[in-house]
């Protein structure tokens, strides 16, 4: 019997047992080496381990012998330092392995050397984790691929394939698992073409010069312009957190989650109430959220508190993130007079690395300047003033610091008019039978908790369809719809606009008379002619039917067959 540690939710349990029909043992025979290392795979799932070829031994191109490890096998040693970045690691020098070799006289293949004990614990309920025995089928494959084609994210395919096994258990495949088959089918990278390649192009002047554009006069522009568009050069205006391009780049994400390219005018109608409708419910929810609830203060400062009573959530947490780096900064005063001070505050962004900035405190009219201009650009207090602030002990900052945009108590007038969206273009009958459909739900909701109350509602359910066809059969003959589905008036119809006849001449002139009659007469004759040639193609036809079994020449008499006669004349 194979015997294996057991590691479930990160606690070492006793040993467990393998089924004795997948242990491989000393002297078994396989067919083909694939056979022996299929068999081996399978066990390492049912134990909960992955294996890999460690090493292959060949005589020309015949493979003499084989040895299979435990992927935890050996020692990998990254070449990235540790104090950049630490990458997990599976080598733990496992033991575990089986030597597979040939036999000459037989043409199998035997397993020679056996070793079952591992150095670390085994987890058979997490075996499908690991990447060996995850696999795509050739269905599943295709799908990914058909979705891909048709603008499906990776996470939309992944999660129909869930709906359809009914539990992520039930796959044996992971969502990582479909990105990288997508990625693999679409990556065309050459190996030179890393981080530190594309480093390269990054210097203005080399890129100028190894391109041969250093006369390009849009780019001297661009780079002379710089102070306009580079946002280093933009602190002192007032953003509020946007960049240059945020707006409509915001603005394209937004919309084109609900509007394409092809989209009808009527769907642009329509789908821009829904766009509207998000938006306003989106802000109701972040409304109720900052009445409801608060968020807890990171720190015992007033000033914090001061924040968080007036800001919504989301602004909140940008200005906690402002409190919580003020942890790393110094303060130290270098001069003061009449109520205004200067100060050098110094932020450690590393071990032995500090940023200094001058901050002006002035007393008097209670304002602080940060050579950041983090309050120009972005309305919120930097972690520097709020260092020095703190340095003068002051437990409430200026309103003028607490801008009205973000406050969670404004009034946001244009969240209480009446929009189109707030009635839905429907007519009377999507209406009800959207009523019905909402009440039903709830009905079959109530019924599937027992087989009686099932059993009910199948009764009412018959009771009701036959009442409603014998209603129906007594107004057999008459109209179906209501009054109030006949008055057109009363639905609000969104067409397509009219087509309308263009200004100008058209593509095609109408004509005279005379050329009218010509270009009929040329019809004519060439119709004439087009059927006097198929007559001829079936005379030949039988002509060479009739030699063939008959043996003798059958002479065709044609003529232009009569108005609706298409019958051949002999």
């Amino acid at each position: 019997m194979g015997v294996f540690t057991v590691l479930t939710r990160c606690i070492v349990q006793p040993l467990s047992v393998v089924d004795d029909e997948l242990v491989p043992k000393v002297g078994m025979t396989f067919t083909t080496l694939e056979d022996a290392g299929k068999f081996y795979r399978n066990y390492a799932k049912a134990a909960g381990f992955s294996t890999r070829v460690r090493c292959t031994n060949r005589k020309g191109n015949e493979i003499k012998n084989q040895l299979i490890t435990c992927s935890r096998k050996g020692k990998w040693k990254s070449k990235i330092s540790p104090t950049e970045k630490t990458n997990p690691t599976a080598g733990l020098n496992c033991p575990a392995r089986i030597y597979i070799h040939t036999l000459k006289d037989v043409g199998a293949w035997i397993i020679s050397k056996v070793v079952l004990d591992h150095s670390h614990p085994c987890c058979p309920s997490k075996a499908e984790m690991l990447k060996q025995h995850r696999e795509l089928s050739m269905s599943i494959r295709r799908t990914i691929e058909n979705n891909d084609e048709a603008g499906i994210r990776p996470s939309k395919t992944y999660q129909s394939f869930v709906a359809a096994a009914g539990d992520h258990r039930e796959l044996n495949f992971i969502e990582k698992d479909v990105r990288n088959y997508i990625t693999s089918e679409v990556q065309n990278v050459s190996e030179q073409e890393d981080g530190k390649e594309f480093g390269k192009y990054l210097n203005w002047n080399d890129f100028l010069v190894n391109f041969g554009l250093a006369d390009n006069k849009w780019l001297s522009d661009l780079y002379e312009d710089r102070h306009i568009w580079v946002p280093i050069y933009l602190d002192h205006h007032f953003w509020a957190g946007m960049r240059s391009t945020q707006r409509s780049e915001s603005m394209h994400s937004f919309f084109n989650k609900y509007i394409t390219r092809n989209s009808s005018l009527i769907q642009f109608v329509k789908q821009y109430d829904n766009c509207l409708g998000s938006r306003e419910q989106a802000e109701r929810e972040s409304d109720d959220a900052d009445f409801h609830t608060v968020i807890p203060c990171a720190t015992k400062s007033s000033i914090e508190a001061q924040f968080q009573d007036a800001y919504t959530h989301a602004k909140f947490r940008e200005v906690q993130a402002q409190f919580r780096g003020k942890a790393n900064c110094i303060t130290r005063l270098k001069n003061s007079a009449l109520g205004y001070s200067v100060y050098e505050v110094g932020e450690q962004v590393s071990s032995s690395i500090f940023d200094k900035f001058a901050v002006t405190y002035d007393s008097v009219a209670a304002e602080v300047k940060c050579q950041c201009l983090l309050f120009e650009s972005r309305g919120i207090l930097c972690r520097h003033a709020l260092s020095v602030l703190s340095f003068e002990q002051v437990s409430q900052v200026s309103p003028r610091y607490i801008l009205e945009r973000w406050s969670k108590k404004v009034k946001r007038r244009h969240t209480h008019i009446k929009s189109s969206h707030d009635e839905p273009l429907m007519e009377p009958r999507s209406k009800r039978f959207d009523q019905l459909v909402f009440r039903s739900q709830n009905i079959c909701e109530f019924a599937s908790e027992s087989e009686e109350l099932t059993a009910i509602l199948h009764r009412a359910y018959d009771n009701v369809m036959a009442e409603m066809e014998a209603l129906k059969g007594k107004r057999k003959g008459t109209s179906s719809l209501s009054h109030e589905d006949a008055n057109l008036e009363s639905v609000n119809e969104l067409q397509s606009p009219p087509r309308i006849r263009t200004r100008g001449r058209p593509k095609n002139r109408l004509g005279s008379k005379l050329e009218k009659q010509i270009a009929n007469a040329t019809k004519k004759k060439k119709m004439k002619f087009l059927s006097e040639i198929n007559l001829f193609d079936a005379a030949s036809a039988a002509h060479s039917s009739c030699s063939q079994y008959q043996g003798q020449v059958i002479n065709y008499q044609f003529r232009v067959p009569a108005a609706g006669d298409n019958s051949l004349g002999v």
